[in-house]
Order: C-alpha cells, then structure tokens, then sequence
C-alpha cells in the first residue's frame, strides 16, 4: 500500500513537471513570436513568427547534411569525400587499396590520365626521389630533400597545437614547413624541422614599429639554423590583390607580439609590398633580403596573365641570373584561405592546372629553369594531383589543407570564425584541447610519407625509376569531346632542371 502511495506521489510529481515544462515553452514561444513579429531585420520571421527561425537553423546545418547524408564521394567542394578519405587513410597510416572499382568520372574535361608503361622497372631498380638544392649561389644553400611539404600557415590562422603537430611532423618526414605571412613563433622552431619565413606585405615578424621592414630582426629571423629559405609573398591564391586577414578575436596577447601588431584588433596586410612598385624594385627587395641573411630567396604569386611574368624574366635576364630569385612558387587560383571574400575566392587567377605548365615554358625560353626552382601550390593534396604537377614542371609542391586534414580537418568552413571544431584554426582553449600535438604529429608525417611513397608508386608506373623523372609525355588529359591528348602536345614538352 506505502508502494502504491508513493507511486501516486510520483507519478503526480512528474505530471505536473510535464505541465510546467509546456507550460514554460508556451511561453517562450509567446515570447518569440512578439520578437518576431516586431522586429524589422527579417521578413520571413516577421511574416511566419517562430517558425521561420527554423530555416535559419536548417541553413546553418545543411552543410553538415550535405557532407555526411546526400553528397556522393566525388561531389563535395572544395574537397570532396574521396579526396579526404584518401588522406585520412595515409595520415593512419593505413593501406589505400580500393576494392570493385573507381569512383572518378574519367569523362571530366581536364582529368590527369597517367601513361603505364610495357616495361615498368622492377623492384630493384627503382630509386628514392633525390634532394634538390635551391639557392646555389647564396652563402647558405638549402638541400631540400622532399618532393612535398607544408604550405603557408600562419600561427594566427592556426592553433598552437596544430603548428607544434605540424613542425614535429614535418621534422619525422623529412619536409619543410612554410611558417606562413604570421612570423616565427617558437611552436616552428620547436619541432626542429626544417623552415620557410615568408615575409608578407605586413612584414610580420622582421617589421619595426613603424611597420617596415627591420634589416636587425631579418638577422635574428636567419640566425636560426632551422630556418632555411625566405619566401616574398605578392600574392595567394583565394585573395590575389588583398592581404591577409586575421579578425579581432585571434589576435591574442602571444600573437601579437610576434607579429608586432595591437592585440584584440583586427589586422589586414597591405595589397601589396610597399615601395616595390615594379619588377626592379621586386629585384632589389630578393636582393636585399639575400644579402641580409644569406639564406634563399624565392616569391609566391598567382598568374593572372603571362605578360607580367614574361617582363619579369626579361628583367632578371638584363641584370644576370644571378639577380633571380631562388624559387618561385605559383599559386592556383583555387587556393585556400583562412578568410577572404568571395568573388576573390572564386573568380580571380588562374588556375594551378594552366598556370603551372605555362610558366615552367616561360622559364624554360628565357634559359632560366636550371636557376630558379618553380615550386607548385593549390588543392594539391593527393598522389595524382603532385605527379602531374611534376610532370607540368614543378620541382617541389606544397600543400596547406591538405596536411590540414592529416590533422583532422573535417572541412566544417569555420577557419574565420575562431570556432573550428578540430580546435586547428582556433584560439579557444575548449576547442584546442581536442587536438594533441604527440597523437597528431604521427599523422602529419605518415601523411607526407604516404603521398611521396604513392608518387613514386606512379612515377614507376609509367616506367622512370623517380617522381622527378615523369615528363609531359607521360600524361594524358582528358578534353571536351571525352578523348584524351599527350600532355606535351598541349603545353610541349619539358625537361627538368638537372641535379645542382
């Protein structure tokens, strides 16, 4: 009977929590049916009060829907499903066999199909991708010895647990990383890989108080041994013509002073380098950045047509190779960002699928391929993607987003709203405690370690015996009629730089 009682008691408890529980929501929905039906900033909620809020709501995740439910594995973009599930597998450290069959629409006008060999070379005569040197004339030339590596990324843009990971990782590899336009924290140095400073518009790290640049903290920048080359950044890909753009809220005490900027405020880089107004002034900036430290000297652009490029060499050419820059890396109008806008994102510079091959030509006729290294960047994250750019003419790549995802990007487009869920391009310590640098670092470097191992895979397959060997020839591209053409009868063919 007390059961029984007790029961009842309960039972009368919950019925009335259930009453207060609707009777509170009612409210609440009373409440925002007057804001709504109030407010003046959206129509669709002033006019459906309550419900209308829904949209919003399913707005915001249909992104999430998309990814997971109803994208196929090769329609997502910027990178699709297949593409992230291949680095996935190579950051684990796990086989990427397939099984039945491929997924890729071969059809698609631009498509890479590599050329197989009758008589691939067998297993014992292959051979490792060789290091290349850049910088031959400088003081201190730089002996890089891996095909890929890290792109720009500035810590800034990036966590402090994604830069720790990636500069141990890239130390396990054996590749460089780019600190990006951010300057030189101690989570780069503190991996002991090798580095690439590169020097934007802002000149964060070497700027003095003015915001020049600073000869005395260049020195400081290439005192350290791991740093190895300079990189002049004119311009990158998903915001060709604006500089970068750190907002208010990433802009942290730490961050601040390495850059040498007010903390909390946002911080937008000039559009370009001040007082290089023209392909000699840009000659003299190489030059004086060499003679200061000593080091390689290269730049980063995006070719948005070739004249300027083609005036570019001619100017190199009437001072003397020797006034070259050491490298130059092409960014593909696809490239990534942190944040930029939109109609820059999408419409401006070509892409690294035309410009890459046409410049390697334009160095090619101006006799300056063996002088300068051309460096390639932009979306090129799997095996494919770095055996052509090899064949077009690139002698390294490099990849942002790519050794994003060995971290654990999960593409949630939130990179410029400080709220990354991956805690890798976010300052929010409750979102970075998800990302532990000795658990990542393994997968950054398995990752590297994988594609090189995938390229050479291919480069064997169409019968040379190292990556740097593919030709144009060696690739066929698929055109609009679905029929496929030698890639050296589009672009002509290319030798590579010898071994310096």
């Amino acid at each position: 009977m007390i059961y029984m009682q007790w029961a009842g008691q309960v039972l009368s408890l919950m019925a009335l929590l259930f009453v207060m529980v609707i009777g509170l929501a009612a409210a609440f929905a009373v409440v925002l049916f007057v804001i709504d039906r109030t407010q003046t900033g959206d129509a669709v909620r002033r006019n459906y009060p309550v419900i209308g809020r829904f949209r919003h709501i399913f707005t915001e995740l249909g992104e999430f829907f998309r990814q997971y439910f109803f994208a196929m594995d090769r329609e997502e973009l910027p990178f699709n499903r297949a593409q992230r599930d291949w680095v996935a597998r190579a950051a684990g450290g796990k086989s990427n066999t397939i099984a039945f069959g491929s997924t890729r629409n071969l059809s698609v006008p631009g498509t890479p199909v590599f050329v197989n060999a009758a008589f691939p070379p067998l297993d014992d005569q292959v051979a490792k991708t060789e290091p290349l040197v850049i910088g031959t004339d400088c003081p201190t030339p730089f002996l890089a010895p891996s095909i890929y590596n890290i792109s720009g990324m500035s810590f800034g843009a990036l966590s402090k647990p994604a830069v720790q990971a990636l500069s141990r990782g890239a130390k396990k590899a054996g590749v460089w990383m780019n600190t990006g336009e951010g300057g030189l924290s101690p989570y780069h140095l503190e991996g002991g890989c090798d580095i690439v400073f590169q020097i934007g518009t802002a000149k964060y790290g070497v700027r003095d108080c003015d915001g020049n640049l600073s000869d005395d903290k260049l020195r400081e920048v290439a005192g350290h041994e791991q740093v190895r080359m300079f990189e002049i950044k004119l311009a990158q890909g998903a915001k060709p013509g604006k500089g970068g753009i750190l907002p208010g809220e990433k802009v942290t005490a730490e961050i601040a002073q390495i850059r040498g900027i007010s903390e909390g405020k946002a911080s937008i880089s000039p559009n370009r380098h001040e007082g290089v107004d023209s392909w000699e002034d840009l000659l003299d900036f190489i030059h004086h950045v060499r003679e200061v430290t000593g080091k390689p000297v290269g730049i980063k652009t995006v070719i948005g047509e070739l004249e300027p490029m083609k005036d570019f060499l001619e100017a190199i050419n009437a001072r003397g190779p020797e006034s070259a820059p050491d490298f130059i890396t092409i960014d593909g109008g696809e490239g990534g960002t942190g944040a930029a806008p939109m109609p820059l994102m999408d419409l401006v510079g070509m892409t690294i699928r035309e410009a890459l091959p046409l410049v390697a030509n334009l160095l090619r006729t101006a006799k300056l391929e063996n002088r300068i290294r051309l460096i390639a960047s932009g979306k090129l994250i799997n095996p494919g993607d770095v055996a052509w750019a090899l064949a077009a003419g690139a002698d390294f790549v490099t990849s942002a987003r790519g050794f994003m995802f060995s971290l654990g990007c999960i593409q949630a487009l939130k990179c410029n709203k400080n709220t990354c869920p991956t805690g890798i391009t976010t300052h929010d310590e409750r979102f970075q405690k998800g990302l532990v640098p000795q658990a990542k670092y393994e997968k950054v470097a398995d990752y590297a370690k994988g594609m090189i191992k995938e390229v050479e895979t291919i480069a064997h397959s169409v019968g040379v015996s190292e990556p740097r060997q593919i030709r144009r020839k060696h690739v066929r591209i698929v055109g609009g009629n679905g029929r496929s053409t030698p890639m050296d009868e589009i672009f002509g063919s290319y030798k590579k730089p010898t071994q310096m």
